[in-house]
């Protein structure tokens, strides 16, 4: 540090002279000061939540049977229809064609019979009994291809698969997993309020998401649905968010710290250095015209390093921030610089020499 910047810093907390009002020296307290503004503001309710994906399946065998094929790999994204297993439908497709030659052969007879029956060349009981005949076909060619279907597994909806649980020759069993798949295309984040906040719990109010996953980001999104029901035990209510998750970063399971904003409005903020406690009254010391006046202010919500003003103070007043302990109410101070956003204390004074 050079012994300028030394000499500056070390001023600041040295007294001065200032020449006063009527001509008088009287000794004048080197502050910094802040300019009283109005800003958006909101009380804020935190919760955790758990995410889960907008559809979520577990894929399994519904029958046991050989495999024969798989169509899929690990972490693979899939579209509603596509094929991810075979299993062995030898036996079935036999049927099939067996059951496919009876149907063609009942439904031709009943193409026969029906323009004869209308001519009067032909009983109508036969024509009935040969439609009986073609239903019952048709249902047992029905019967056959379900079975073929239950050996052909499909994606139920577009999505990721998880991992790979069989392989190409293993006897799949009823219910044993093949893999699983989620819709993650937008995010559910289930969490829980106390109930003192059910008011703020509506539809489209938005929330401000984080995880330790990904330290730097945020992640908004709107309260879709809530709870019919409040938990006995907790006295608490649970609500769902979603959440948009274009790029797949965010998956099931994954714990969320959540941040709803509650009764939104425009506030008075000031920052809390600029307070001075006595017993349970706050105060700051606003200056005008090289002057302080100690003056006392009701509080509202606090929230990061920064704290409400209820009453009190007016947009475009100066407080202090930095010298409070050195000035009195009456007392005249020396304005050495305006803080605006948090400057340090070196850079504030460095800008005003």
């Amino acid at each position: 540090m050079t012994l300028f910047k030394t000499f500056l810093i070390l001023s600041f907390f040295l007294p001065t002279m200032a020449f006063a009002q009527g001509g008088e020296d009287r000794p004048a307290t080197p502050v910094i000061v802040t300019e009283v503004t109005q800003s958006s503001f909101a009380d804020e309710v935190e919760a955790l939540g758990t995410l889960k994906a907008n559809e979520s399946v577990t894929i399994a065998s519904s029958i046991t049977e050989l495999v024969t094929t798989i169509s899929f790999t690990d972490n693979q994204r899939v579209s509603k229809g596509d094929v991810l297993v075979k299993m062995d439908a030898a036996e079935e497709l036999a049927e099939l064609a067996e059951q496919q030659s009876i149907f063609d052969e009942a439904q031709r007879q009943v193409e026969r019979l029906t323009p004869l029956v209308e001519k009067g060349a032909a009983s109508a009981s036969i024509l009935d009994e040969n439609k009986r005949d073609l239903a019952a076909a048709t249902a047992r060619l029905n019967a056959v291809q379900s079975r073929i279907d239950q050996r052909i597994i499909k994606a139920p909806f577009d999505g990721v698969l998880g991992l790979r649980n069989v392989s190409v020759g293993a006897l799949a069993q009823p219910g044993s997993m093949i893999t699983t798949i989620d819709d993650d295309s937008v995010m559910k984040l289930d969490f829980s309020v106390p109930e003192i906040f059910l008011e703020s719990l509506k539809q489209g109010v938005e929330i401000n998401a984080t995880t330790e996953a990904y330290p730097k980001k945020n992640f908004k999104g709107t309260i879709d649905s809530i709870d019919s029901r409040i938990d006995p035990i907790t006295r608490s209510i649970q609500a769902r968010a979603i959440i948009d998750n274009p790029n797949g970063e965010l998956k099931p399971g994954l714990l969320m710290q959540v941040v709803l904003q509650k009764n939104p409005r425009e506030a008075i903020l000031i920052p809390e250095e600029a307070l001075v406690q006595s017993g349970q009254e706050s105060y700051v010391f606003v200056v005008k015209n090289s002057k302080v006046e100690k003056r006392k202010i009701e509080l509202g919500m606090r929230q990061f390093g920064s704290v409400e003003a209820l009453s009190g103070l007016e947009v475009g007043e100066q407080i202090i921030t930095h010298g409070i302990l050195r000035v009195r109410d009456g007392a005249m101070v020396d304005v050495k610089a305006t803080e605006k956003d948090n400057e340090p204390l070196k850079e504030l004074l460095e800008g005003n020499q």
